[in-house]
């Protein structure tokens, strides 16, 4: 399983200096999947002209980052900002009343105090982080590189969910057993998710993990049963009307392991969002200012020469058709399904800052990137609209595509803003091209929320 995150992490001004480029973090066992996040072993490879040091004392300025760092580094009021939530916010609509879902083996021993120190250095009410605990979950030991990898994914789930919805509930799931491909991991959380759907709890669901679909066991003879075995919480949670989000991966239109070596030299997809239930969250690169106003439209994350730093996941499954939301991009996917469905913040070069401290090394503000930054993103979004419709809107794909499809033919409203230019390619394997209108590297495009959740809510 893969983490879909990226990190960026330098001990001060004078090491940041000296510094370009994106640092990947969160080693995982030889044979294991990460989850939307990477960590490179260390010593870092060549490639990456960069070191692993500690957390930041405190965020940098965008400013500052631009000028010290060559990237840029935002936090909510950035992000509210540049996605137009403040209209939505003075009229009410901040996600009260719903509940965002996160699921992640071991989670964050202390997301609750974490989450607190964010709100409280942006200026944003704090909210509740309800923890489940889904089976054997072990004492978190912050010795032990696995787990505190997922505390990181954990902590950027749930301050990216909070910062665009910060009136909703997050539910925490944590799980016991991280995954190795199919065998331990996916089959608890997708029985946690199942769990709580079936309770009631939640309204949307952000995975920030997954997995090629050529990692499942029988896929080269043909048998899909092994990943088809695990849909049954999406299937739930399509009865009960929860949406369930996944980021689309990092890697490109490949699979790329920690070591930088190329899993899969020719275009793949992976699961969940290959999932035809499933909204698959690619993306961008947001150019903003200190107050979070657009320099220049999204583009593309990919991966431009000389950087290293990953780029969107996306292209075609192997085991899923086409499905009938679908139909209207036949000429783009052909007859199967094609990932991603929608995009948000996702290139480290212009990365969110992060809070944590749950380890002697691992205790400040850490500056990230990855899908797993934008399917968090894109939860709060939901509950936004959740919220204004007064009711779940369950599986987002049909109203997504139909307000596609409303936007290629002119019609004003839909909130969804396309982008255009570039590609998805990585590590020599070629992209999805970018194109107007839908494309399998950022999907029907990314979204102005204040016009956007309106218009979703409608068609829910």
């Amino acid at each position: 399983m893969r983490r879909s995150s990226r990190h960026l992490a330098m001990s001060s001004f004078a090491a940041a200096a000296l510094l370009g480029g994106t640092v990947l973090t969160g080693a995982a066992p030889a044979g294991a999947a990460l989850a939307s996040g990477h960590r490179l072993p260390t010593p870092v490879p060549a490639s990456f002209q960069h070191r692993l040091a500690g957390p930041f004392p405190t965020p940098y300025t965008v400013a500052d980052c631009q000028t010290l760092l060559k990237r840029s580094c935002y936090g909510p009021t950035q992000l509210e900002q540049a996605y137009d939530e403040k209209p939505l916010f003075d009229r009410g609509i901040t996600g009260a009343g719903r509940t965002i879902v996160i699921v992640d083996s071991y989670g964050s021993p202390t997301i609750q105090h974490d989450l607190d120190v964010y709100s409280q250095h942006y200026g944003i009410p704090s909210t509740g982080v309800q923890v489940v605990k889904w089976g054997n979950v072990p004492a978190f030991d912050p010795t032990n590189s696995d787990m505190t990898g997922w505390a990181e994914e954990t902590t950027i789930d749930v301050d990216m969910a909070h910062a665009m919805a910060p009136g909703a509930k997050i539910v925490l799931v944590e799980t016991g057993v991280s995954e190795t491909t199919g065998v331990t991991g996916f089959p608890e959380m997708m029985s946690a998710e199942d769990s709580l759907i079936k309770q009631g709890v939640g309204d949307v669901i952000s995975q920030s993990f997954g997995s090629t679909e050529n990692d499942f066991a029988g896929f080269d003879q043909g048998d899909y049963s092994s990943l088809l075995n695990l849909r049954f919480a999406f299937k739930d949670a399509q009865a009960h009307g929860v949406t369930v989000l996944a980021s689309s991966g990092d890697n490109g239109a490949t699979d790329v392991e920690n070591d930088g070596s190329t899993d899969f030299p020719y275009p793949v997809t992976s699961w969940p969002p290959s999932d035809p239930l499933v909204t698959g969250v690619g993306g961008t690169s947001v150019h903003l200012d200190a107050n979070g106003n657009r320099l220049s439209p999204d583009t593309v994350w990919d991966d431009p020469a000389p950087n290293d730093h990953g780029a969107t996941g996306g292209g075609k499954s192997a085991v899923f058709q086409r499905p009938a939301y679908q139909f209207g991009v036949r000429s783009t996917v052909g007859n199967t399904r094609g990932v991603p469905d929608i995009s948000m913040l996702g290139d480290p070069l212009t990365g969110v800052w992060t809070y944590n401290s749950y380890g002697p090394d691992d205790n400040g503000w850490e500056l990230w990137g990855g899908t797993s930054v934008a399917s968090p993103i894109f939860s709060g979004v939901v509950a936004l609209a959740d919220q204004a419709a007064g009711h779940r809107l369950g599986n987002l794909n049909y109203a997504l595509y139909g307000l596609s499809a409303l936007q290629q033919a002119g019609a004003p409203g839909t909130g969804l803003v396309d982008v255009v230019g570039g590609s998805n390619g990585y590590d020599g394997v070629t992209g999805w091209p970018v194109t107007p209108g839908y494309d399998m590297a950022t999907g029907v495009g990314t979204v102005d929320v204040a016009k956007f959740v309106p218009a979703l809510a409608a068609l829910g």
